[in-house]
Parts: structure tokens; C-alpha cells; sequence
């Protein structure tokens, strides 16, 4: 089984950028659709933004759209969201998830769902505060 780990969270101030990583241990994480969860109030864990093996298929919630843009680095075998704007909202453990293969249509029935996915990380603290 592939293995995630995350890294690049940390505190920073309201306004701020921060760019979380999700790495695949297996160097394939060009094959895996990509999912980022974050507790949302009420549930263990909400979908903040997808992306699939395709890379055609991406998505933000409406709590992230304009302000978080995923990205995919093979050469790094990372993906990533760029997170600018940050609001203390924000502030939560972030999780990264992959399942192997799912392409556009995939995503656009099952991208958002947490059990669609097969392999977590163990995530990454994000706080954000003055």
C-alpha cells in the first residue's frame, strides 16, 4: 500500500499563505486522485478540495473557492494546496487522501465523499491566529 505523508502546516497570521504537502511514498502519485479533508463543525471530516488522476477533474468548497488552489508536482511527487487569504476558520488538522485511478468522472460523483478514498495520512496541523 502506498503510504501519504504530510507536511508543510504550521501557524501563521489571518491573511496569510501556507502550502501543505501530501507526499507518495511509492513515487506514483501521479496515478492517485487526491482528496484534502478538514473537520468541518459536526463531522470528522469534510472535503475542502479534490483533484483526479487526470487532472481534469478539480474541486473547492465554497468555504476555500478564490483563496486555495490545488497542484500536483510529479517531479516532487507531492500534491499540494496552495492556501493564501487564511482566515482563523482555517484552523484545523488537514488531512490528505489518494485512491488509485479515478478520473474526471470519478471525481465528479465521488471526489467529495471520504470513503470513496482508500489511504490516508495522519495530517497536518494548520492554525491560523494573531
Amino acid at each position: 500500500q502506498v503510504q501519504l505523508v504530510e507536511s508543510g502546516g504550521g501557524l501563521v497570521q489571518p491573511g496569510g499563505s501556507l502550502r501543505p504537502s501530501c507526499f507518495a511514498s511509492d513515487s506514483t502519485i501521479a496515478y492517485y486522485a487526491i482528496g484534502w479533508f478538514r473537520p468541518a463543525p459536526g463531522k470528522e471530516r469534510e472535503v475542502f478540495s479534490y483533484i483526479s488522476s487526470d487532472d481534469e477533474g478539480t474541486y473547492y468548497a465554497e468555504s476555500v473557492k478564490g483563496r486555495f488552489t490545488i497542484s500536483r508536482d510529479n517531479a516532487k511527487n507531492t500534491v499540494y494546496p496552495q492556501m493564501n487569504s487564511l482566515k482563523p476558520d482555517d484552523t484545523a488538522v488537514y488531512y490528505c487522501a489518494a485512491v488509485w485511478a479515478r478520473d474526471l468522472n470519478w471525481a465528479f460523483l465521488f471526489g467529495s465523499t471520504w470513503s470513496s478514498y482508500d489511504y490516508w495520512g495522519q495530517g497536518t496541523q494548520v492554525t491560523v491566529s494573531s
